[in-house]
């Protein structure tokens, strides 16, 4: 009788901070693919709360979110038994392991990390070494799980890199030890800008509300919000240079509705912005819909998030100790 081989599925590795409820835009640029990729590949998925506390958190509020974001998870889908979804802190090997990567880690190189520049201005009060130093934590994260792949936004490509040399330099000096990671760059979700300053990127952090769409924002909200939404004085839906208010809506209209370009501004041919921006709205209220059902229900199960998060954790634990003793045998520990 011959035997079929299945090929064995690559590791992929994506985490989210709980530093508040993701936008529209976290969720159109990432999380909505997320499940994709849990489907495609061997999938960890972890709420990264150990990188939150670089900024100054309030404990029980940071509790919250936590557990906000990890029923965030089960909502768009992923499946907790087919992926490993955990809380970041629940598995001490992480911080373990950046330890021994910061003694592997040049300062120059810390130092040239773009995003430590603009959060210490952004931070000027509480500029830390953990901010200074998390790259090397989220290395930590993606070489102990052995990931061949991360998915990687323009802003977290620096981090990638750093990985990767970390790996290299590691795997050079003590031999084959970590799995040097690839960034992983799948369909273009989109970019998603603020809805009052479309030259800025949605953030949660904006101190306007009216720029940004949280995933658990109402219909009634998420319509007031794209109604204001800025535009131009052309009041023609077409994507072209200098349109940026313009080009953003269409870029949400076409990820919540899969049409291009040239077919929503063949659908808006001769209609003026207040209709584009109450369709726009109806499209992202209906992707989002869904997903807030669903948490809604989660959310309230206190018990069943426990249990996710302690079977992840145990899961983890399994997988990233593994990575740590052999990391820590070829140091020259004496292990226990």
């Amino acid at each position: 009788m011959e035997t079929v081989q299945t090929e064995k599925k690559k590791k992929i590795l994506s985490c989210i901070q709980p530093s508040g409820i993701p936008t529209l835009g976290n969720y159109l640029g990432a999380l909505k693919n997320w499940k994709t990729l849990a489907d495609e590949f061997d999938g960890a998925f972890a709420v990264a709360d150990l990188h939150a506390i670089t900024v100054r958190q309030d404990p029980a509020k940071l509790r919250q979110q936590t557990s906000e974001v990890l029923a965030l998870l089960l909502a768009i889908g992923l499946d907790p038994e087919k992926s490993v979804i955990f809380v970041q802190s629940h598995v001490p090997a992480h911080a373990q392991l950046a330890w021994v990567l910061n003694c592997y880690t040049q300062f120059g190189e810390m130092n040239r990390m773009t995003q430590f520049k603009d959060k210490s201005t952004s931070h000027a009060d509480n500029v830390n070494v953990g901010l200074f130093s998390y790259p090397v934590l989220m290395a930590a994260d993606i070489l102990l799980y052995q990931a061949d792949l991360v998915p990687v936004g323009a802003d977290q490509k620096q981090h990638l890199e750093i990985a990767r040399d970390i790996a290299n330099r590691f795997n050079g000096i003590y031999g084959n030890t970590f799995t040097v990671p690839d960034p992983y760059i799948g369909k273009n979700g989109a970019r998603v800008m603020s809805l009052q300053d479309p030259s800025k990127k949605m953030s949660k952090s904006d101190p306007n509300p009216k720029g940004f769409v949280s995933v658990f924002d109402t219909p009634e909200v998420i319509m007031k919000k794209f109604k204001s939404a800025v535009t131009d004085s052309e009041a023609c839906v077409r994507f072209a240079e200098g349109k940026d208010g313009i080009n953003n809506l269409m870029g949400i209209y076409s990820c919540c509705t899969g049409l291009t370009m040239d077919e929503i501004a063949n659908q808006f041919e001769g209609k003026g912005y207040g209709d584009f921006k109450v369709e726009v709205a109806n499209a992202v209220i209906e992707e989002l819909r869904p997903v807030r059902e669903r948490y809604n229900q989660i959310i309230t199960d206190k018990a069943y998030l426990k249990e996710v998060a302690a079977k992840g954790a145990d899961t983890a634990s399994r997988i990233a100790g593994r990575t740590l003793n052999k990391t820590m045998k070829k140091v020259g520990f004496l292990m226990p």
